[in-house]
């Protein structure tokens, strides 16, 4: 009997260690103030994979942000961008995200500074001066900070959900994961969630097997 409850704490205090790891690939601990891009608290998750410098991820963002801001504000969705590092200055990019929401993490803000790069990408900046310089011009506040926890958090994430292609949507609704690469796809998914009228029916094509 006297064994029962420090087993008991023990199970505790295992399911709360996992939590807080859980926690931490989020919001990294939010008394290191580490910020993660990460929105919303809704029941369904979605989780997108760009690279700065693929042309579809580029051109499919005036489409998809939109439809994730409108999902956020009705707190629908849970979402969470992922840099994937398929070009050799995806890091570079994917640093100065974070600098970047290190002065503000809200969604839109970080929508207006992944905007800000996949221009740059287009236009083939490619050192930290003129990214700083072009965060000066467009008025983006950064804090520069290690972004290691993150970036082990993505890897975690690029292999829990198998992504070899950009872009990639991965939404998982009721314990059911789904896959959507291509812009196209991606967007008839994430407009399936934002229309009533479809009962939140996602389509199936497009969908790859998770």
């Amino acid at each position: 009997m006297k064994l029962k409850m420090p087993e008991q704490l023990k199970i505790v205090l295992f399911t709360v260690a996992l939590a807080i790891l859980f926690i931490a690939g989020r919001g990294l601990c939010e008394e290191q103030n580490q910020p993660f891009p990460s929105y919303g608290s809704g029941t369904v998750e979605v989780r997108l994979y760009t690279d700065y410098f693929c042309p579809p991820c580029r051109a499919m963002e005036p489409d998809i942000e939109p439809l994730l801001v409108n999902l956020l504000k009705k707190n629908a969705i849970h979402l969470t961008l992922v840099d994937v590092p398929f070009n050799r200055l995806t890091p570079l990019y994917a640093r100065y995200l974070l600098y970047a929401l290190k002065a503000n993490n809200h969604p839109e803000y970080a929508f207006r500074v992944r905007k800000t790069l996949q221009d740059a990408a287009g236009k083939e900046v490619g050192t930290q001066e003129q990214i700083e310089r072009l965060f000066k011009e467009k008025v983006i506040a950064y804090a520069a900070w290690d972004p290691k926890p993150v970036f082990d958090r993505y890897n975690a994430l690029l292999k829990e959900d198998k992504v070899t292609a950009t872009p990639t949507c991965v939404i998982i609704e009721n314990s059911r994961k789904r896959v959507f690469v291509g812009g196209a796809n991606i967007i008839r998914a994430l407009k399936a969630l934002s229309e009533p009228a479809t009962d939140g029916a996602i389509p199936s094509g497009g969908e790859r097997r998770p």
